[in-house]
């Protein structure tokens, strides 16, 4: 019986096939006599106990089902099913492969099966930005310059030099009909700073449409890049993607998942911004490239450990820009993550921004990821004026564009460069 189903379902080809093969031989063995594979990353820190990322191999069958088609998310889930294992995400662009929650013993079988390039244990990211102090907001923003703008960040990445001048201005263009996806705990889009420019892109968390913000990290991340008052790039639209809890705690898993939507639905020209990260995780960064691969520039923090950025996802992506944090004296605060990982510093201590407990209120946040939003917004104003412009040249833009020999302390291998937004 087994084996006449086996040959019917073998002109289907590709995991579909192979999937068929495994879920036969798995029911039709003792349970002592299934095959256990490897969990890479088990166990490391930040270890997520039951969650998993599965990569499977590439068909080679070129009748085999494309990646994030509905035969293959199919597949994939009897593939899961077949070891008692319940997917929790299918990547349909970015990786090949699925998010499961399982025991320790059902991924081991899991990564023993012949579709199956690998199994890593899912690891936690989280923000890290603590709130100096919270007030209501006063827009002095006239045309294309602010007077008094209400972060100094915005009066330092539009002039090379010190002393500030108590300005802001920018293109005309303001980076209107550019997309910036906010991948971070959610975004309060009624905030009056918005102007009516942010919507709900999808939650990850709670597994809906409303994707609002419980923290206030991705509030302020959002309006430093496209607030009207404290934004770089003023007439940006944002679509917030929630990955994040309210805690400002998540999984890898959930945040390949917000990319790879990212990445599906995406309004190009588009940035994506990364103000999270953790330690080192290929299927991170593999997500990561494989989104500019599409089409999207990623600003990304470098992280908050002082160290070496080179250590972090999605840090390390060469591809993104990768954004460490810089004082009101062009110093490195010693938190700031440094090295040749960097492609440039921008304002990162006392940015004061939107919050997300009122539609008028605002905060004053330090980090990594206060700076990784002043280089998105400077990324929306390059698009704005060249949108068919790649991620590369985005990247080469804002790096040839930057402030040179101004960073003191900045750490062996990082760039003397701090953000200046367009013209360039």
């Amino acid at each position: 019986m087994a084996r006449t189903r086996t040959r019917r379902l073998r002109g289907a080809g590709g995991l579909i096939a192979v999937v068929t093969t495994v879920v036969l031989s798995a029911a039709a063995l003792p349970a002592h006599a299934v095959p256990e594979g490897t969990i890479l990353g088990a166990g490391r820190p930040g270890a997520v106990d039951g969650s998993y990322l599965v990569t499977l191999k590439e068909a080679p069958d070129p009748g085999a089902s494309a990646p994030g088609t509905p035969a293959s998310a199919a597949a994939g889930r009897r593939l899961a099913e077949a070891y008692g294992a319940r997917i929790s995400h299918v990547y349909g662009t970015v990786l090949h492969g699925f998010a499961v929650e399982a025991d320790a013993r059902q991924a081991r079988r899991l990564a023993a099966d012949p579709s199956v390039a690998s199994v890593v244990q899912d690891t936690r990211v989280t923000v890290d930005t603590p709130v100096a102090a919270e007030a209501r907001s006063t827009d002095n923003t006239t045309g294309t310059a602010a007077r008094t703008p209400a972060s100094w960040g915005l009066d330092r990445i539009d002039q090379p030099s010190r002393p500030l001048d108590d300005s802001y201005s920018w293109p005309k263009s303001a980076g209107a009909r550019v997309t910036v996806y906010v991948i971070d705990t959610g975004v309060r889009i009624t905030h009056k700073d918005f102007g009516g420019r942010a919507r709900h892109g999808w939650d990850f968390v709670g597994g809906d449409g409303t994707a609002a913000d419980g923290n206030g990290h991705g509030t302020h991340v959002a309006a430093t890049v496209a607030g009207t008052s404290f934004g770089v790039a003023k007439k940006a639209k944002v679509v917030s993607v929630r990955v994040l809890d309210d805690t400002g705690t998540g999984t890898i898993a959930r945040v390949i998942a917000g990319i790879d939507w990212v990445t599906r639905n995406a309004r190009k020209p588009a940035v994506a911004n990364l103000s999270l990260g953790g330690g080192y995780n290929a299927q991170l960064d593999a997500a990561v490239r494989a989104s500019i691969r599409s089409g999207v520039t990623y600003t990304v923090a470098a992280g908050n450990e002082g160290r070496p950025a080179a250590l972090q996802s999605p840090a390390d992506v060469r591809e993104a820009v990768t954004v460490g944090a810089v004082d009101r004296t062009d110093t490195r605060p010693a938190f700031s993550n440094h090295g040749s990982a960097l492609d440039l510093f921008a304002p990162g201590v006392s940015i004061t921004s939107a919050s997300h407990r009122g539609d008028t209120a605002r905060a004053t946040f330090s980090g990594t990821s206060t700076a990784a939003p002043h280089a998105a917004g400077a990324a929306a104003l390059y698009l704005a004026d060249h949108p068919k412009a790649t991620p590369a040249q985005v990247s080469r833009a804002l790096v040839a564009g930057a402030a040179n020999g101004k960073v003191s302390g900045r750490g062996n291998g990082s760039p003397n460069k701090i953000l200046q937004v367009p013209p360039f």
